[in-house]
């Protein structure tokens, strides 16, 4: 959605390596590391002990050279051959040690992608939050792709930083050490004022980085969910025959996402010349740093093997401790990279938490956190009432005017109410009212009844099917089967499988337990799906049904067949639909006008046949 440049100069000025970047980055590693004897701590503590070895092994691997200097001058066969035993040793031993390293790593990586992305999962389906963000919230830009796919790359990126940050301040405090021992105070002192320069320098270059990465991964979910869109709706996009301009948009998507890549490359240039100009000079840094006692006759008393060692060892000293600098000026791409996934997440966690306090005010009634599974038969409120409305008015999150105002209502069991209007007068906004999806402008509504199995169901005029096999798609939304998976449950199933007339699906998909390959939107009929919904609803049983044109892929002989039997369940129904025919199942008649007006009269009894279509279940 198109925002206004105040909010791009604010989000520009945020989205920078600082004080707000530490905060949302110490806030995800409390998710990473929730406690001193949590796995991740454990494994980190292993990590450093495993990189320290390794540098000491790779210290003395290090002088070797200068021990192969003196044993060649002195022509000395014994030690040398003693020096190769023990290179092949260490260099294996150092070869193991950084397998490990690599492997705990990776097992680090893993670890923290299942803990970040849960911890992610717990928020963004508390409630209504997953709802919200992708439906209400412009300021979210793709939540899917920020808790996929940001959140794996940040993980991977940060154990690919591990090892090097947590061994760098044993090792430059050793090598400094041992680089003053070497060659005074100058060695030190130049190095570090070589660090301090190319640190600002590449400080400067990573700041609008951080920012144009930030705005390539919004381009990246938007066009991955272009092509999403396309593969969802490939059919009616086909009896459009609208591949030429689907191919036209989904190109200029691609396009804002290429010129926003080279930007971010035109941007990287700079950083990398600037780190691989750090490399190099720090090479012939060192070679500078040695040559300072050489000149100034510290060492003019030591045979020239004797210097060549010295010279070997020093060298090895002062390279190391300029790489350990250098390696962490190289981790400016990947700390960029960090700093953009690290926003990202922080942002959406932000943005869920302030939804979470929002809706913490929530009657608890409403269901907004109930367990489907806790408890089937769980009744709450008053025994003959479902929704209490008073003076409400309310209207779309995207509009000024009022849909609704001031509606007065109480919804009872076994007076079936049925909503009516033209499209746009908000009967379906009523309905997302009623199930706390919006907020309602101003008056009260209540639900005075549980929501879920026995209390209060919605069917939205969109049927979802989810994923799984035919016993997963009539027992949802529930988790597990109730009440448990045997020949009571399955007879339950069948016998409402051809109450909703799709008994034929148990051969198509190869009985109820059988996983399928294909998509179910693919494959059933919009009729069949409506029916399938229908057994759903027949299954779990409520008390109170909210059907939104749950028929209208439906014969109207269908449709009363499945109305009589909700009937006949013992569900109150509270219908919306345009069909004058649905009124003779319904006691009520709520007309909404437009422009905030409503009418309510009572039907008049037209004895629609409501006998037996069923036998008694025993339910």
């Amino acid at each position: 959605m198109p925002t206004s440049p105040k909010k791009n100069v604010r989000e520009k000025k945020r989205l920078q390596l600082d004080w707000r970047f530490v905060q949302r980055f110490l806030s995800i590693q409390k998710v990473l590391f929730p406690s001193w004897t949590s796995q991740s701590v454990l494994m980190f503590g292993t990590l450093l002990v495993l990189t320290l070895t390794e540098q000491l092994i790779i210290y003395q691997v290090g002088i070797l050279p200068s021990q192969f200097y003196m044993v060649l001058a002195d022509k000395d066969y014994a030690a040398f051959r003693n020096l190769i035993t023990l290179a092949i040793l260490l260099i294996l031993l150092n070869s193991t040690l950084k397998s490990l390293d690599q492997y705990i790593c990776s097992q680090m990586y893993v670890g923290w992608r299942q803990s970040l992305t849960e911890n992610l999962h717990a928020d963004y389906f508390r409630g209504r939050v997953y709802y919200t963000l992708n439906v209400l919230r412009e300021d979210i830009d793709n939540p899917d792709q920020r808790i996929s796919q940001d959140t794996e790359r940040l993980c991977k990126q940060m154990s690919n930083m591990a090892s090097r940050i947590i061994v760098s301040p044993f090792t430059l405090a050793y090598y400094t050490y041992q680089c003053y021992h070497s060659t005074g105070w100058m060695g030190p002192v130049s190095i570090f004022g070589y660090f301090v320069v190319g640190t600002i320098s590449n400080k400067m270059l990573m700041g609008p980085i951080v920012h144009t990465l930030f705005q390539q991964e919004k381009l990246e979910g938007d066009f991955r969910f272009k092509h999403m869109q396309i593969r969802v709706n490939a059919e009616s996009a086909a009896f459009y025959r609208a591949g030429k301009v689907e191919h036209m948009r989904t190109d200029r998507r691609l396009q804002s996402l290429l010129q926003t890549q080279k930007r971010l490359m035109n941007k990287e240039l700079w950083l990398y010349i600037g780190v691989n100009t750090f490399d190099y000079l720090g090479g012939f840094l060192s070679y500078i740093i040695i040559a300072i006692p050489i000149f100034t006759g510290i060492y003019d008393d030591l045979s020239p093997g004797e210097l060549s060692a010295l010279i070997s060892r020093n060298a090895f000293v002062c390279i190391y401790l300029i790489n350990g600098f250098s390696q962490l000026i190289d981790l400016s791409t990947t700390l960029s990279d960090v700093a953009g996934y690290t926003h990202r997440i922080g942002e959406l966690r932000e943005a869920m938490a302030d939804i979470l306090r929002r809706q913490c005010d929530y009657d608890p009634a409403s269901g907004d956190n109930y367990d489907f599974d806790s408890d089937f038969n769980i009744h709450a409120g008053p025994a003959d009432t479902a929704f209490v409305l008073d003076r409400l008015s309310f209207r779309s999150p995207d509009s000024d005017e009022l849909l609704v105002e001031e509606l007065s209502l109480k919804i009872s069991q076994g007076r079936h109410l049925l909503v009516v209007g033209n499209t746009g007068t908000g009967k379906t906004s009523l309905l997302r009212v009623l199930n706390r999806l919006w907020e309602a402008d101003s008056g009260f509504v209540q639900m005075t009844t549980c929501f879920g199995p026995r209390g209060i169901l919605f069917l939205p005029q969109k049927p979802y099917l989810t994923d799984g096999t035919l016993r997963e798609q009539v027992i949802y939304p529930l988790k597990d089967i109730y009440p448990a998976s045997g020949s009571v449950d399955d007879e339950r199933i069948i016998q409402f499988l051809e109450l909703a007339g799709v008994s034929n699906l148990l051969k198509r998909t190869g009985g109820l337990d059988e996983k399928v390959d294909w998509n179910w939107y693919d494959v059933l009929s919009p009729g069949e799906m409506q029916r399938l919904c229908f057994a759903r609803l027949f299954y779990l049983q409520p008390k109170y049904a909210v059907l939104d044109e749950a028929t209208s892929a439906l014969t109207e002989e269908a449709e009363g067949q499945l109305y009589r039997l909700c009937k006949q369940l013992g569900m109150t129904l509270i219908s919306l639909g345009h069909r004058s025919s649905l009124e003779k199942y319904h006691d009520v008649s709520l007309r909404l006008c437009g422009g905030g007006r409503w009418e309510l009269t009572t039907l008049k009894e037209n004895g629609a046949d409501d006998g037996h279509v069923i036998e008694d279940t025993g339910l």
